[in-house]
């Protein structure tokens, strides 16, 4: 696919069992390679058929950060599209912490203390989205789209987290693969966990961890872990590539040079979520956004779309890295 791609939009929304309401319902934008108009209704609608000459297409559920709306994903939903995918965005008002509401990609926190972890997935939007999809996929208007065989996860910050714990086989036999940014699997001791407490993720499929080097919002986090904020030493991200990801079949740690927290959302909104942690970041994000975009494109179509040529340019990354690449390792 290119850019003469027609990316447009599906709406939709799913109820998560057990949840009061009205903080049950989350709700899905599902982006799409389309037609052009071709009738009147659709002129007058905006509601374009999708395309489905290569369908069923690669799922990928972009899960998100807190408070980060998904329209911040947009941009890079609509080149996922481009590259061949089908992409998933959603938005959950719910609990974020007792008493409080937000923006969430669905955290069970009875699931993440040191009794339960490990016992079910620490989201509780996943499978009421995914099985959303598998509907959408039987009949209506997007029948036919989604290869619900080949899904991904694509985690911002505790989205990221989130899938990373609940990447498990047993409960999603669906994801053939995760990519995170600006993700980890430290505990909070705010939970029970002892400081310093690293879980293991329960993902057997390929995981891509992206983060930047001047990610202030995980460095002023680090207080919930038991780690000192000036600790320069500690890297999270680091951490759980090295101690957290046992099980996976194939791992990446890729570190973008002067890339913040926010790298995956344009534009930002200053109103919500946590950038302003952040010192004002130096370098160009844009050069930033599209490495990260070409790395994640060609995971995808490596582990997804078993892409020969896709695995030979993700390998090029490792043979003579880019100067915008601070940390590349793989095993």
């Amino acid at each position: 696919m290119s850019n003469e791609v027609v990316v447009r939009a599906y709406r939709d929304a799913v109820r998560v069992d057990d949840v009061p309401a009205p903080l049950d319902t989350v709700h899905l934008t599902v982006r799409h390679p389309a037609h052009q108009a071709r009738t009147d209704a659709e002129r007058m609608s905006g509601a374009l058929a999708p395309d489905l000459t290569s369908a069923p297409y690669p799922v990928v559920v972009v899960v998100p950060g807190v408070n980060v709306g998904s329209a911040g994903y947009t941009w890079l939903a609509a080149e996922l599209v481009r590259a061949g995918n089908v992409v998933v965005t959603y938005d959950w008002v719910g609990e974020l912490f007792p008493g409080q509401t937000g923006l969430t990609p669905g955290v069970d926190i009875s699931v993440a203390t040191p009794q339960a972890y490990g016992t079910a997935p620490t989201t509780p939007a996943l499978r009421p989205v995914l099985d959303r999809l598998t509907a959408l996929n039987a009949e209506g208007p997007l029948a036919g789209i989604f290869d619900m065989s080949k899904v991904a996860l694509l985690g911002h910050s505790a989205g990221g987290t989130v899938a990373l714990q609940s990447a498990s086989p047993v409960w999603f036999p669906e994801v053939g693969a995760v990519i995170t940014y600006g993700s980890h699997l430290m505990a909070s001791q705010m939970l029970g966990f002892e400081p310093g407490t690293l879980l293991a993720s329960p993902a057997t499929v390929p995981v891509m961890l992206l983060s930047g080097t001047e990610d202030g919002v995980v460095k002023a986090s680090s207080i919930r872990y038991g780690t000192e904020v000036t600790d320069a030493s500690h890297d999270p991200v680091a951490r759980t590539w090295a101690e957290g990801l046992p099980h996976a079949a194939e791992s990446w740690l890729v570190q973008f040079a002067g890339a913040g927290h926010l790298l995956p959302v344009q534009p930002e909104d200053p109103t919500s979520a946590r950038g302003f942690l952040e010192a004002p970041l130096v370098a160009d994000q844009e050069p930033l956004r599209e490495i990260f975009v070409a790395l994640v494109t060609e995971f995808l179509a490596t582990h997804l779309g078993k892409d020969p040529a896709a695995a030979e340019s993700l390998s090029q990354h490792c043979e003579t890295p880019s100067p915008l690449i601070a940390v590349l390792r793989r095993r």
